[in-house]
């Protein structure tokens, strides 16, 4: 029995004992069922009674007596004991204990998998770097982060759009043209340019294609260097993010927004709503009527738009495609602009707390013998995501910046994620599936097959260390689910390394395989079930994190 399963046990419990009037209270939609701290309290924990006491008008403990008698009388459960104001301590009957593990293999790729979020039509932007160099280390985080993040609200049952807003028009695509421009007439680097030795190799690149282009005018030479320069570059960014195993669903061009009438568009609906004005030649945003620090131009008094205006169009879009929310992840240096998106959320006349959400990441440092990593020849001022997968490898760099937190800066020690030891968590996780698909090559070689579910005994597994390992794969869903309701991946990543600890731990010490001229008995077939459960558990939670589970290491 699951944590899911044994609530809907206790709800059950709860509407049985309204039924026969000896609560009066409303069922509860969803009850607590967790762990407890110390497995001596019992299997599982709940403080539905004390949730419930104030509305009955009763003590927690007499409502806790009525729930106890009710959940005694369940097949599954073994024992219910009442303890301190009110808790309810429930030990499971050891085949339905057991039976979490057979669940988890029938299942199979659905294990975890929920239904919580189904009808929900999000768009996940995410990375968005500009295409005038490589993405850089805190690109990367975002790349591991917002992938993992989709297969996480994937898994709760949402319809999820991964996208990247690909800024290809403005000032900042002037000044990279500038700067191939430069290299390719090994010219100093413009002010406010770009420099590195992709910009080196971008510009040999087009000039090679065209071999007459520096005889060409200024203006001329430029476009070209604007045109090709930014195909190149997202050729490049696309492949290193595809080889990194993060590959989007929409590929949005801000430039399609400018010809389009995107722009225009976004502005008139403003209009429409009565939060637009102008003001020295301007055109602006009220966004001060919804609690931004101060109004902002969406065309400037030459007639440009701003980038502000470009992002009022993005939202308008994404909005018009269907999306219920729109979810941006941003680092650390745009604090600023949450305030801002917050008011043209407002002023399109969506709600921000229900059709946006920001999600803002902290910094990585990088670190080799204890010193920090800064330069890269091929950025020429940041590591970059190549880097990265050159220093520890993509399984590492994606494990290793989905493992923290997203509002936690990240110390990423390059020696501690390119060792093969245990001591490098992602290792000590893949070994754990490594070690029970070595498991499983031996029982075939003795000839031992899962065989049907009906034929395992999950009451054959009472040992203390199977008991353990069956209540960490019973809480896998609770953690997809917890771990998609909070945009948590790094809870995924820690809940793996503990299944993977405590597999370890059971395997010391129960003895899954016959020996010699052992006959197989219902108890090896039951250990068997457990580490292919432990095994399926461990690939469905890597591959939310877009990591592998090898088979041999």
């Amino acid at each position: 029995m699951t944590p899911e399963q044994l609530r809907d046990v206790v709800r059950t419990a709860v509407a049985a004992a309204v039924d026969r009037g000896e609560l009066a209270v409303d069922v509860p939609d969803d009850v607590l069922v967790e762990r407890p701290k110390n497995p001596e309290h019992g299997d599982y924990a709940t403080n539905v009674a004390l949730r419930l006491a104030k509305a009955a008008g009763r003590p927690p403990r007499e409502v806790a007596e009525v729930l106890a008698g009710e959940l005694r009388g369940h097949d599954g459960i073994e024992r219910v004991d009442i303890a301190g104001p009110g808790f309810l301590n429930l030990v499971l009957a050891k085949d339905a204990l057991g039976q979490i593990a057979v669940r988890a293999v029938t299942a199979g790729e659905g294990y975890g998998a929920t239904q919580e979020l189904a009808g929900q039509r999000l768009n996940l932007e995410f990375v968005s770097a500009n295409p005038t160099g490589p993405v850089h280390i805190g690109g990367t985080r975002w790349a591991a982060v917002g992938d993992a993040l989709g297969r996480l609200l994937t898994a709760a049952g949402a319809e999820v759009t991964r996208e990247y807003y690909f800024n290809d028009a403005g000032a900042q695509i002037d000044r990279f043209a500038r700067s191939l421009q430069a290299a390719a007439k090994q010219q100093p680097v413009p002010e406010d340019g770009y420099a590195g030795a992709y910009i080196d190799d971008i510009a040999a690149r087009i000039v090679a294609e065209e071999p007459d282009l520096l005889d060409r005018d200024d203006d001329e030479q430029v476009r070209v260097f604007r045109s090709r320069g930014v195909d190149l570059m997202w050729d490049e960014i696309k492949t290193s993010l595809a080889e990194f195993g993060v590959v989007f669903d929409v590929y949005f061009s801000e430039r399609t927004l400018h010809e389009t009438g995107a722009l225009e568009k976004a502005v008139a609906r403003l209009r429409e709503k009565g939060h637009v004005y102008e003001k020295d030649g301007a055109v602006w945003l009220r966004t001060t009527d919804f609690a931004d620090d101060k109004d902002r131009v969406l065309v400037k008094s030459d007639g440009e738009p701003t980038y502000f205006a470009a992002d009022c169009a993005y939202y308008l879009n994404k909005r018009e495609r269907g999306f219920d929310k729109v979810v941006i992840m941003l680092g650390a240096d745009h604090t600023g602009y949450v305030g801002r998106y917050k008011a043209l959320v407002a002023a399109m006349g969506d709600d921000p707390e229900v059709n946006l959400e920001i999600l803002i990441g902290q910094l990585v440092n990088l670190l080799r013998d204890g010193e920090p990593v800064r330069m890269s020849k091929r950025a020429g001022t940041v590591v970059n995501l190549e880097d990265l997968v050159e220093a520890i490898g993509a399984d590492a760099a994606r494990y290793a910046l989905a493992r923290t937190s997203i509002d936690q800066t990240i110390d990423l020690d390059l020696d501690l994620w390119s060792r093969q030891t245990n001591d490098n968590p992602v290792f000590y996780v893949q070994y754990a599936h490594a070690r029970i698909s070595s498991v499983l090559r031996n029982a075939a070689d003795l000839g031992l097959a899962l065989g049907e579910a009906a034929d395992v005994d999950p009451a054959q597994l009472a040992h203390p260390r199977e008991g353990d390992l069956l209540r960490a794969i019973g809480e896998f869903p609770r953690v997809l689910s917890s771990a998609a309701e909070l945009r948590a991946p790094h809870r995924v990543a820690r809940y793996l390394e503990e299944l993977a600890g405590t597999y370890h731990r059971f395997y010391d010490n129960c003895r899954v395989l016959p020996r010699g001229d052992e006959e197989t008995t219902p108890l090896n077939t039951a250990r068997l079930w457990l580490c292919a459960a432990t095994a399926g558990v461990l690939r469905n939670g890597l591959g939310v994190l877009g990591v592998s589970a090898p088979e041999r290491m």
